[in-house]
């Protein structure tokens, strides 16, 4: 059985500056994604869809947002073995290092993993958005007798330059990989397609940084404490002496890096037919089931958005937009391109009358506001008759409530927006 063979490990990524400031107070993993759920969940529900239920995500950076997710989120019969842990960085007797990188994390953690019985070890990014089903990766591993076997995505050349790209023989053994090739260099890194790749202009195998390791291989190559990084050492040195396999895949997959890539990725879910898709039942991504009312909506239109539960929205347009959970928008507000991640509870009344009474603004967006092209973090506070308006013209700053990042605008977790404030 799959379940018995494969252990998931999930790598949860440094301090994720690029992120900043969604990552000012929790791990990458645990930022939350289309109004409901975390990225965590992706490769969680990727894995649980896989038959795959036996689980460990690496994290050491603000791990406590995502420990308390993980613990309200995955819990299993006491009647099998499947499970979903955090293993944060550990000072041993033997080692008092933080991780050094991706093989360092996996190397410091093995003690843990090798309690268990598994076959392959499936190595996953806790920042990926992408919907696989990875049993035929790891038929196809075993059936190859591969030490390694890496999901490859075919990009254009454009994009090849920003990724490790790979070249395959006939049987789809990876002979040789270049890290972020120059534009000059990839005339001689052409890979075969499929035809429907092909007439897309993407020839270039790249790696997705999802990898399938044999448990006596891993083992071996994590013994040389030098390697601290998969994707920069220990791939390419695996590649020269060992069979390392390419497995494609051609659907919709993007790497949550930066602020733009968040904001694309999010928005793109709001498409009519969106690449990544969660409608799709038989691809179902999981999340904690929460117990809340169902959104109320009032004198509003509606166009390209999506609205989870527990919202009270009284504004006047919203389009191509996110509302996460517990979201409280303000009469005649007009919201496009922005995603807002919500609350975490509900204010009593008593709460919003002390709000009323100090003119201080409710958690949400007051009335009469326009925002545009925006990120609004949980639980901001956002006052009366506020203007942002988010675009190229705005040059990238960082301030004690924002932080403008490509044009996007990053309202901060609790932060207070005056009333009136243009942005």
């Amino acid at each position: 059985m799959m379940k018995r063979k494969v252990l998931g490990i999930i790598l949860g990524g440094g301090q994720g500056s690029r992120l900043q400031p969604l990552t000012t107070s929790r791990s990458k993993p645990a930022v939350p994604i289309a109004g409901k759920y975390r990225l965590v969940d992706i490769p969680i529900s990727n894995c649980l869809n896989s038959g795959i239920d036996r689980m460990f995500v690496l994290t050491q950076f603000n791990s406590a947002s995502l420990n308390k997710h993980i613990k309200n989120t995955y819990s299993f019969s006491f009647f099998n073995d499947a499970f979903v842990d955090v293993l944060a960085a550990e000072q041993t007797p033997g080692n008092s290092n933080w991780f050094q990188g991706t093989a360092d994390a996996v190397r410091q953690s093995m003690h843990h993993f090798l309690n268990h019985e598994w076959d392959y070890a499936l190595i996953l990014s806790g920042d990926q958005l992408y919907q696989m089903d990875f049993t035929d990766m790891i038929k196809q591993h075993e059936k190859n007798k591969a030490q390694v076997t890496i999901a490859t995505l075919p990009v254009n050349a454009n994009d090849a330059t920003g990724f490790g790209i790979l070249k395959t023989d006939d049987n789809n053994i990876i002979k040789s990989f270049v890290e972020k090739p120059d534009a000059s260099e990839l005339s001689n890194w052409n890979s075969e397609v499929t035809d429907e790749m092909k007439n897309e202009g993407r020839n270039y195998l790249a790696s997705m940084g999802i990898y399938v390791f044999s448990r006596s291989f891993l083992k071996k190559v994590l013994d040389d404490t030098t390697t601290m990084d998969f994707g920069g050492e220990i791939i390419p040195q695996a590649i020269d002496k060992q069979k390392v396999l390419s497995y494609q895949y051609e659907g919709y997959w993007t790497d949550i890096g930066t602020i733009s890539s968040f904001f694309d990725a999010n928005l793109g879910l709001t498409d009519p037919v969106p690449a990544f898709d969660l409608f799709d039942k038989s691809q179902s991504v999981l999340t904690r089931a929460r117990i809340l009312p169902p959104s109320k909506i009032m004198g509003t239109t509606l166009e390209r958005t999506l609205i989870a539960a527990g919202s009270i929205i009284n504004a006047s347009r919203i389009e191509r937009s996110i509302v996460g959970i517990r979201s409280r928008i303000g009469v005649g507000t007009t919201i496009s391109n922005s995603y807002m991640m919500g609350a975490d509870s509900y204010q009593s009344i008593e709460d919003l009358e002390k709000c009323r009474a100090q003119k201080k603004p409710y958690v949400g967006i007051g009335e009469r506001c326009y925002i545009n092209k925006c990120i609004i973090d949980k639980n901001a506070r956002i006052g009366d008759d506020v203007r942002i308006n988010g675009g190229s013209h705005l040059e990238d700053t960082d301030t004690d409530t924002y932080t403008i990042r490509d044009g996007i605008v990053v309202i901060k977790s609790k932060a207070t927006i005056p009333n009136g404030t243009v942005i």
